[in-house]
């Protein structure tokens, strides 16, 4: 009997949606180095084979053809000493006949050449980000096999009876949540039927703190059914999604015993003792994690900025640099994740810019490495004066006319983004987003909002962190700096007050109330789901909660025809926003505040 440990090798890969090909070279290739290591079996992410999430590409015949035949030769390339599963997506023959979704979505084991098994997924998530029911059917059955026997049935000498889990699969546990979610428990069904290891092959879209909270879920499950746990998680950014990765290894005492690394492709191997029916540690197989969420988010935002142009066939970015916090962050964000040779930051000073913006954006320039163009913008705004001054007679000047401004500004970025074939980041913020304090088709122009889910307040909280990793130089702040400068950003962004320099003597907090007062309305308001009368029982003026939450509403318009935004929380303006346009239904603290706020 061979009771040697099996060596189960977790595929961490950055797959890019719709590349199956591309893909399936990416699954070959760490099939290739898991065998050379001795693996048994090789484990990927959820839809590893076409990326997650494809969305309507779904609906495209030839694509899902595709994904089939890449699958059949997939399987004949694979190491024949190695079983692999692959996310991939198949077709429900019964869909037509009894009803339900034309699709699964499934992992396929492959082995000696073909697909031995097929395992569809069974809870299908439809909040936020997620919404699998418009394309797949619910798998019926608990997946589950035994590794080294073929078609997964039991094998005559020793083996590990595994069960596999897809994503949701694994986040309905009543104990852990104290509630249910779904009618069913995959994980309590395969505890059931006697499996010895579970697996659990994920594309988890990274928010702060989350990992954090799966690694304590993933530990109870552990400890709960006493049996050991690996979760494989995606990495890379797809759009507006950012895949963290970490994928970990749990054994049946709840003890991590391997975690793979953070916002990086990664191959890891971890052993199961046939003896002690458990995962063994291995040293040197737990990756660090990001110390705090300032950490994190840099990390999220550096991926998300990298992957997002490489994967649109960009290979430089242009971004406004107004002597600002915001635009200080984005600019360092782009030269972490494209190198700073390949950023251009544009300056474009009117009459009202101070002279400290234009030497703060060049300073920062300087420290980053980064090129830089300055463009005024006096003549410009001269020539849109003549041109409405007959049909602005006799009004004054206000909101159109500092608006004017930021589209010029917005128009000349898009010029050289055409021009050079340079992807225009945006650098807005969360809070500005939120209220509505940008301007469409100015600063809102770009083809990514690079921090439009970050508050201000983490703005400047991660600006600090940013200077402070500088200062540690611990290599964490993978762009080159001025050997002269003592900080990252310029203590003069850091300090001064926040300003779009749109009339004379201009600072945000003549329109809004200070950002930490702000940015906690907001929370309360868009993450916490308050109603006004309990954000002003927290202690905020019911006047400013009012204003806040009508000017949240008013925004709508703006926030949906922004660029993608970059998700770091449970609540970005992305695709898992979809609040109503037209709508009549404003907050308020009393029926007096909500008839005043809806009437004409």
């Amino acid at each position: 009997m061979n009771t040697s440990p099996v060596a189960i090798a977790i595929a961490q890969l950055n797959p890019t949606i719709g590349d199956i090909t591309g893909n399936a070279q990416r699954i070959l290739e760490a099939a290739q180095q898991a065998a050379a290591q001795g693996a048994q079996i090789l484990l990927t992410p959820e839809l590893s084979l076409c990326g997650y999430p494809p969305r309507d590409l779904l609906m495209h015949p030839d694509f899902l053809e595709s994904m089939h035949h890449t699958l059949e030769r997939l399987a004949k390339d694979l190491p024949p000493t190695l079983m692999t599963l692959v996310g991939t997506v198949t077709l429900n023959p019964n869909a037509g006949v009894e009803g339900g979704k034309p699709l699964f979505n499934s992992t396929a084991l492959v082995a000696w050449g073909v697909v031995q098994r097929l395992f569809h997924k069974r809870l299908l998530p439809t909040y936020d980000v997620f919404d699998e029911d418009r394309y797949f059917e619910s798998g019926r059955d608990a997946n589950h096999f035994w590794l080294g026997a073929p078609e997964g049935d039991r094998p005559a000498e020793a083996g590990v009876h595994i069960g596999v889990t897809i994503c949701e699969d694994l986040w309905n546990d009543e104990e852990f949540w104290g509630k249910r979610s779904y009618e069913v428990n995959p994980i309590a069904e395969l505890a059931q039927v006697g499996v010895q290891l579970t697996i659990n092959l994920s594309a988890s879209p990274f928010t702060a703190g989350k990992q954090a909270l799966r690694e304590a879920m993933l530990k109870h499950t552990a400890t709960r059914f006493n049996q050991p746990v690996i979760y494989v998680n995606q990495v890379g950014s797809n759009d507006d999604l950012i895949f963290d990765g970490c994928s970990v290894a749990f054994n049946r005492r709840g003890e991590l015993v391997c975690r793979a690394k953070t916002f990086a492709a990664d191959l890891v191997l971890v052993h199961y003792d046939l003896a002690q029916q458990d995962l063994v540690a291995i040293p040197d197989a737990i990756a660090p994690v990001p110390a705090d969420e300032d950490a994190e988010i840099w990390g999220a935002l550096v991926l998300g900025v990298r992957d997002y142009a490489r994967k649109c066939g960009f290979a430089k970015a242009v971004i406004g640099l107004s002597g600002g916090i915001d635009s200080a962050l984005v600019a360092a964000i782009a030269a972490a994740a494209l190198g700073p040779e390949n950023v251009l930051g544009v300056l474009m000073p009117s009459p009202y810019s101070s002279d400290h913006s234009v030497n703060d954006a060049l300073e920062l320039a300087q420290n980053l490495g980064i090129h830089t163009q300055t463009l005024k913008i006096g003549a410009l705004m001269t020539g849109y004066d003549h041109t409405l001054e007959a049909m602005f007679a006799g009004t004054e000047f206000g909101i159109a006319e500092e608006n004017i401004q930021s589209r010029i500004r917005g128009n000349l970025l898009m010029a050289i983004a055409n021009k050079f074939g340079y992807l225009l980041l945006s650098t807005g913020n969360k809070s500005e987003m939120a209220v509505g304090y940008c301007t469409l088709y100015g600063d809102m122009n770009g083809g990514l909002a690079v921090i439009a889910d970050v508050p201000k307040t983490r703005v400047y909280s991660i600006c600090h962190w940013l200077n402070a990793q500088l200062a540690s130089d611990n290599g964490l702040f993978p762009v080159p700096h001025a050997p002269a400068a003592p900080e990252v950003i310029p203590s003069n962004i850091m300090t001064k007050a926040p300003s779009a320099e749109l009339k004379p003597g201009q600072v945000d907090q003549d329109s809004l109330p200070p950002y930490e007062v702000l940015d906690d309305i907001l929370a309360r308001l868009i993450h916490n789901h308050q109603s006004p009368d309990q954000i002003v029982a927290a202690g905020h003026d019911p006047a400013v909660v009012n204003k806040i939450t009508r000017l949240v509403t008013r925004a709508e318009f703006k926030r949906r025809q922004a660029p993608p935004v970059l998700k770091v929380t449970d609540r970005a303006f992305g695709v898992g926003w979809r609040m109503p346009i037209a709508s009549r239904w404003v907050p308020a603290t009393t029926a007096t505040e909500v008839q005043a706020a809806i009437a004409p």
